[in-house]
Formats: C-alpha cells, sequence, structure tokens
C-alpha cells in the first residue's frame, strides 16, 4: 500500500521536483533507497494568510510495490440487441455511453444540437448579432453547457461515485494530467472541443451510434414502462431503455414528460446576477498584496451569507473570465461565465445567487411542477424587455444597485452583446434584489474591496440548476413510474457539474447493465 505525506512549500517551490522529493522523504521518514516510485498525489492553495502557502501531497510506493496505473477506458465487443437511447450528448450523456459500451451495451445517441465545431457559428451569432438559435446555442449541442462554458471540474459529489475514474477518462481522451493533481481542476473552453470529439469519435468506432440535429419530440410509454421515442416530429424508435439526459435548460423535455402523465417535481435552485471586477482587484484582496507574483494563479473566491431565512452565495466563479450570453430562446437573457485554460483575461466573474425553494415563489402551488420554472422564465424574459429585445443585459454598478441610481456609465466588460443601465431592483423580484444588497455589503467586509463601484451586475443569472427535479428509484436510478426511463445528470436534478453529471452518466450505466447480467 502506498503511503501518503502532506508538506507545505512556497508557490515558487512547486516545479523544484528534487526539493519537494527531499521534504517529502523527511516528513515520511524515509530514505530514497526505500521509495520505487512517487508522484505528487494533490495541489491546493492556502491564501487565507499573508504568507501564502501551497499544501501537497505526496504518494510514495516502497520497493516491492506497484503503482497502479491510470484507469483507461476500454470498450468491450457489443451486443446490438442490447440498445439503450441516450437523450443528450453533454458528460451525462457521453459518460453513460462510454460506460454502456465497457459493459458491451449498444449506446445510440441523440442530441438535439450541432456537433461541437458547428456549434461556434450560433455563439458568434447569439454575440454579435444577438440571434438566438434554440437548437444549439451555449447550452445545447456537443459537449452540452460545459463544452463552452468553463469546463471546471470540482465537484463536493464525492459520495456518488468515482470522482478519480471520471477525471481519468478525461485525461486518457486528451485533457492535462494536472486535473488530477489539482484541487479545482479545470481545463478550459478553448481545449474541451477536442476531448468531447474524441470521446464521439471513440463511442462511434466502439459500435454506438450519435446522432445530431435529433431533438427528442415524444415518448412512448405502455403498461408503465417506456417503449418508445420520438425524434424530430416525425421518427419513431423502438427503445426499452432510455436515458434522459437532456440537462438543465431542455424546457421542452419537462413540458413533454407531463403531458404523458411522467411525474415531475418542482426542485429548488437559485437565481441572481452574475458580477464582473477585474481581475487585478481580486488578485490583489486574496493575495493580500499589490505585487503580482508569476508562481500565483489568478485568485477566485467563495462566499456565502444567510440573508433574511435563505443563503446569498457565489456560484461558477470564473477567474479571468468571459461572461457569455446563454438563453435558449428568443425572447429572454441568460447569463453564465467561462474561463480559457490559462484565465488569462483581465476580468474575474462570478455568479452572486439567492438560493430559493418553490414554498419561497409568491405563486407556490404544491401541485404545481414548474412553479420554479415560471419563476425562473419571467425573470429572463423582464431582463430581454429591460435590454431592449436584445442580447445585451440589465446592468447596474454594484454601489449603484445597492443605492438605487441608474449607473450613468460602465467599465469595459468581457460580455460582448454589452450593457443597458437600468435600476435591477425594477426589473428583479424583491425577493431577490433586497437580498442581494444586504449580501454585497456583507461579502464587502469578508472581502476588503470586493464592494465597489468598479463592480458590475450583469442579470440575470438563472441557470445555476435545474428548477424541476425527475424522480427516480434509489437502486435501480430508473423513474418511480415508468420502467425503462432513467433520468439523469443536471436535467433530472442529479447533478450540478460536469463532473457530478458524468458520474450520474456512469452510474445510470451500471445500473442499465444489471438488468442484463
Amino acid at each position: 500500500m502506498s503511503i501518503l505525506v502532506q508538506i507545505l512549500i512556497k508557490p515558487d517551490q512547486q516545479e523544484d521536483h528534487t526539493f519537494l522529493l527531499k521534504v517529502g522523504l523527511q516528513k515520511a521518514r524515509l530514505n530514497l533507497s526505500d521509495v520505487k516510485d512517487w508522484r505528487i498525489r494533490k495541489k491546493s492553495l492556502d491564501a487565507r494568510h499573508a504568507t501564502i502557502k501551497l499544501n501537497v501531497q505526496l504518494e510514495f510506493w516502497l520497493q516491492g510495490e506497484e503503482r497502479e496505473l491510470v484507469t483507461s477506458w476500454k470498450s468491450k465487443a457489443i451486443d446490438p440487441n442490447k440498445r439503450i437511447a441516450i437523450i443528450g450528448a453533454g458528460p451525462a450523456g457521453l459518460y453513460a455511453a462510454l460506460r454502456a459500451l465497457e459493459a458491451g451495451l449498444k449506446p445510440v445517441i441523440y442530441e438535439r444540437g450541432k456537433d461541437v465545431r458547428a456549434r461556434r457559428r450560433d455563439l458568434a451569432a447569439i454575440n454579435k448579432e444577438h440571434i438566438v438559435n434554440p437548437e444549439s446555442n451555449y447550452c445545447f449541442g456537443e459537449g452540452g453547457a460545459g463544452t463552452y462554458s468553463d469546463g471546471k471540474l470540482y465537484t463536493r459529489s464525492k459520495k456518488r461515485g468515482n470522482v478519480l475514474k471520471a477525471l481519468e477518462w478525461l485525461v486518457f481522451f486528451g485533457a492535462p494530467e494536472n486535473i488530477l493533481v489539482d484541487a479545482h481542476p479545470h481545463i478550459g473552453t478553448n481545449k474541451l472541443p477536442n476531448i468531447i470529439v474524441a470521446m464521439r469519435k471513440a463511442i462511434i468506432e466502439a459500435g454506438g451510434e450519435v446522432h445530431f440535429n435529433a431533438k427528442l419530440t415524444d415518448i412512448k410509454i405502455e403498461n408503465s414502462a417506456i417503449c418508445g421515442i420520438q425524434i424530430n416530429g416525425t421518427v419513431w424508435q423502438n427503445f426499452s431503455t432510455v436515458v434522459l439526459a437532456t440537462g438543465h435548460s431542455a424546457r421542452d423535455v419537462f413540458y413533454l414528460l407531463h403531458q404523458r402523465g411522467v411525474k415531475i417535481m418542482p426542485k429548488p435552485f437559485a437565481l441572481g446576477v452574475r458580477v464582473e471586477h477585474s481581475q487585478k482587484l481580486i488578485d490583489e484582496i486574496q493575495y493580500h498584496t499589490k505585487v503580482e507574483n508569476p508562481y500565483l494563479p489568478p485568485a477566485s473566491y467563495a462566499l456565502v451569507e444567510q440573508i433574511d431565512g435563505l443563503g446569498v452565495y457565489s456560484f461558477c466563479m470564473c477567474p479571468g473570465g468571459i461572461i457569455a450570453p446563454c438563453a435558449t430562446d428568443k425572447e429572454e437573457v441568460v447569463t453564465n461565465g467561462w474561463s480559457p485554460s490559462k484565465r488569462n483575461n483581465p476580468y474575474a466573474n462570478s455568479g452572486i445567487v439567492v438560493g430559493v425553494s418553490p414554498e419561497d415563489l409568491p405563486n407556490f402551488k404544491k401541485d404545481d411542477p414548474f412553479v420554479c420554472l415560471d419563476f425562473q422564465k419571467k425573470v429572463e424574459h423582464a431582463c430581454w424587455l429591460a435590454a431592449g429585445k436584445t442580447q445585451k443585459v440589465p446592468a447596474q454598478r454594484m454601489i449603484d444597485f445597492v443605492e438605487g441610481k441608474v449607473s450613468e456609465n460602465f467599465p469595459k466588460t468581457s460580455y460582448q452583446p454589452g450593457l443597458t443601465a437600468v435600476n435591477l431592483s425594477e426589473v428583479l423580484p424583491d425577493l431577490i434584489t433586497s437580498r442581494l444588497k444586504k449580501a454585497f455589503k456583507k461579502f464587502g467586509h469578508k472581502m476588503k474591496g470586493y464592494y465597489t463601484n468598479e463592480a458590475v451586475l450583469h442579470a440575470p443569472e438563472s441557470r445555476t440548476s435545474s428548477p424541476v427535479s425527475i424522480p427516480r428509484d434509489a437502486e435501480t436510478l430508473e423513474h418511480i413510474e415508468v420502467r425503462g426511463l432513467y433520468p439523469c445528470g443536471e436535467g433530472a436534478g442529479y447533478a450540478g457539474g460536469i463532473i457530478s453529471a458524468a458520474i450520474d452518466g456512469i452510474n445510470c450505466a451500471d445500473a442499465i447493465a444489471l438488468k442484463y447480467v
């Protein structure tokens, strides 16, 4: 069994492997002759104090021990009669397909959007011409929302499955190996597309199928079991096993399920704004100095407060990032943030959101599965109207927002479609704005300099998670009332990011494979 030791070093010492080995051996009370192999297992930055340190975990294998190799993905010969439909080619759908192929099952992926390359033209159209393609955008298309909206791989969902396996598969398909080491791994929007393409090619070469521009438009249920799906309004396919991995923005799927009598439920989610500071300011706050240190990454932050009974917190913080327009329909405005792999843009952005439950909403009805979704849609539409029916965002400087002043001008923004000056308190519900105002002041006490009029609020940040959940059996992972239907990933309410969605895809494929044992 390997030996793990923890050492504390200066950031400028992290690339000196001779030094790391020496300190690690001393900490482990080992001689170099005792060790057959070693590696850096984890790295995490500790910037809580004026002197910044790096926590490094080292792993040693002694003489006579064998180091386990990185787990690679490997398919089996498939049985063409064991077909499963996978709706959606995001991380949940792709990982479900890859895992199915390891079990000898034949996955058939149906993705409503375009392939990862073709999506780029539609992203350019929304950024430059304010044209939203409802089937191809930042949320819909190969790779799902994660492909062009950052690629952060951190997850707290370690109890749900094998996080390391999910990361190792990414490395197998082309991700840098440092994602296995960093405490908060990140690939970057510029590198993810090639990894997604490699996954798709592997699925096809192993005998699976991937269909683009293939939208689920109906389902057939007989005797409480799924027996068929309709694609693009015309083509029916017979399937007794369907993985529903459509993501948190496929509202039409929620409506379809409800129309067909499939039980769905409202789910707590969060809504607020995306705040942009200069990255230089965030670095100065977090690193306690105005002197740049080339050995430190662009700083991030995490903030949380309880305000009037509800949680207000930072979400999807993007150091060196960009705010992107993520609408999935024509009469709405939605924001999200992403970072390239180097995180070298001059801006830092984060969602600052208020967690809301169905019971918190003014129109709450116990039997209404769409109460949270309707609230989300209403806010996004109001922001579209406030922005002049364009993909500009309603915006306000931070202190102006708290004091109720319309901002006269703005600093430069990463948000390409542009900003419209408004009083956000007249656009967003009081449930949200009243708590944000109090939270920003409190955040300013926690991070000296955070509360500033140089920070700009972009509204809304509304797609934090699905506002609807699709209930499933805890053991079989099938829908509680429909056999063969496997709600999966973020859209079903069982994940909150790339890795947790990927893990849920693996779990669903494993549950399906058990049916064929």
